[in-house]
């Protein structure tokens, strides 16, 4: 909870990858533990001073504590200076940066990914021990980037979009005003958005539908904006809902986008797209008030929203996610798996810790075998709901997961929450439990250890590697598309 005089976050912030901000917990905590120090006072005498428990002081003191502007005027009245001089942005000394600087280190990604322990700093380790750990933590961060130099740009570009996404609970009320006023000028007064309304709408917006069966391979529609027409498939996929190319063709118009400048533009285009069609096939009004019904009653459900709206589980799942956090209360985190273990797509705001690179981002990492995403592929029943609570280390999590088809193979779409919040859903009741250790090695990334001593040394695996691991970053204005294939398709199908 934030307190009204608590310092802004701002000014502290312990993300470890905040290190260009002003100043941050741990800068806090060392220019305090510095001045007492200098007074040749104890945590104790300090504790006493400020009528607090000394577990507390040592908390402000490792960075771990954010404390409120009224406890610092106290703290600093005790080691006789001011506010202005604790909230200095500077490291007390070249020790004490050393010291900042090494616990970042360990509260960053290159820690979390390797599953290292946390190392205690200490004025009982040399400046040399520091240094050493805080080289040997640079030349690995190092190597990840060159490691992963081809797909870089995507990566960091996922990452960022992943952040700002955070920031905003996944909530874009923009995009909500947009899709209620196409619904509206088109005379949609509720329930499921038909076939026939979205053809509606886009005529509209002054387009028309064309079917044909020579559509490019590499696209899923082609909006020719010169004649006003969108282009789509005439064979559709069992899997995929045969509204939303034509939403994703005039959703771009709605927004607004253009040629994509770069790869992250290119995806925050992408992100808007599926956003806005999944408000205006769950209208934002309508959706909120079947899930607060559903959040009174305690009985919120993915299988309920999607079938209230005739839309697929990938979707309904994606749209609570829009609107958990702002319209409910309700902090989520939502991932898309492969049937392999690698995660497609991610979402959290409710502090799950999702596996991760150097780079932060977790495209293309593998979950933990026990997670729910993971689970969900091993039981009988694939037309049931799994549901199953995860304790992991950063908490206790519960999640509803299904499997869905595509033509890459099977992939899980699961919903979870932490346990705090659980009771507002259906299956909460569910006996089923994991424990996940991830990433620690010892959870599930290696072998048993009877199965290692009785193959280790006898087996060799021929992997199956996707040639988009070997693959370049696709090119071009809309990467992975063939510009050429596109216009010579709009000039034979131009209307003379």
């Amino acid at each position: 909870m934030v307190l009204a005089d608590a310092v802004p976050r701002s000014l502290l912030s312990a993300a470890p990858e905040d290190e260009e901000a002003g100043l941050d917990a741990l800068t806090l905590g060392r220019r305090i533990r510095d001045l007492r120090t200098m007074r040749k006072m104890t945590l104790d005498a300090l504790a006493t001073a400020i009528e607090r428990a000394p577990s507390q002081v040592s908390m402000i003191e490792n960075g771990k504590r954010e404390p409120r502007l009224s406890m610092l005027r106290t703290i600093a009245a005790a080691l006789g200076t001011t506010v202005d001089d604790l909230l200095k942005t500077d490291a007390p000394s070249e020790r004490a940066a050393l010291e900042i600087a090494v616990e970042r280190a360990q509260r960053g990604p290159v820690f979390t990914a390797l599953g290292l322990p946390r190392i205690r700093v200490s004025k009982g380790q040399s400046d040399e021990t520091l240094q050493t750990l805080l080289t040997l933590h640079n030349e690995i961060e190092r190597l990840h980037r060159e490691r992963a130099a081809t797909p870089e740009e995507a990566r960091r570009a996922n990452a960022e979009l992943r952040a700002t996404m955070r920031s905003r609970d996944n909530y874009f009320p923009e995009l909500e005003a947009q899709a209620l006023e196409l619904l509206t000028a088109v005379g949609h007064t509720g329930g499921p958005v038909s076939h026939q309304v979205v053809a509606d709408m886009a005529s509209h917006l002054g387009y028309s539908l064309h079917y044909v069966g020579d559509l490019p391979h590499s696209t899923r529609s082609v909006t020719d904006k010169r004649n006003g027409r969108i282009y789509l498939p005439t064979t559709q996929s069992a899997s995929r809902d045969s509204r939303s190319p034509i939403l994703q063709a005039f959703a771009s118009h709605l927004c607004g986008h253009g040629e994509p400048k770069s790869y992250a533009d290119f995806l925050r285009q992408r992100v808007e797209t599926n956003y806005l069609t999944a408000a205006i096939l769950l209208p934002e009004k309508d959706t909120v008030k079947l899930l607060t019904e559903a959040k009174n009653l305690r009985r919120i459900s993915m299988e309920d929203l999607r079938d209230a709206f005739a839309v697929s589980y990938e979707t309904a799942a994606h749209r609570f996610t829009n609107l958990a956090t702002a319209r409910l209360g309700i902090p989520v985190h939502f991932m898309k798996v492969h049937e392999s273990g690698t995660m497609i797509k991610a979402y959290e705001n409710d502090s799950v810790r999702f596996p991760s690179d150097a780079l932060g981002a977790v495209e293309g990492s593998t979950v933990c075998r026990n997670w729910t995403a993971r689970t969900v592929f091993d039981i009988e029943d694939r037309f049931s709901p799994w549901y199953q609570y995860t304790d992991t280390p950063s908490g206790t999590f519960w999640c509803t997961s299904r499997i869905e088809k595509a033509k890459e193979g099977d992939y899980s779409v699961s919903v979870g929450v932490p346990f705090t919040h659980v009771k507002w859903f259906r299956g909460r009741e569910t006996s089923n439990r994991a424990v996940s250790l991830c990433p620690d090695e010892s959870c599930c990334r290696r072998a048993p250890a009877d199965l290692t001593d009785r193959w280790a040394g006898q087996s060799w695996p021929a992997a199956r590697t996707p040639t988009s691991l070997l693959a370049a970053l696709p090119t071009g204005t809309y990467p992975g598309v063939d510009q050429t294939e596109v216009y010579q398709f709009l000039e034979a199908h131009s209307p003379r």
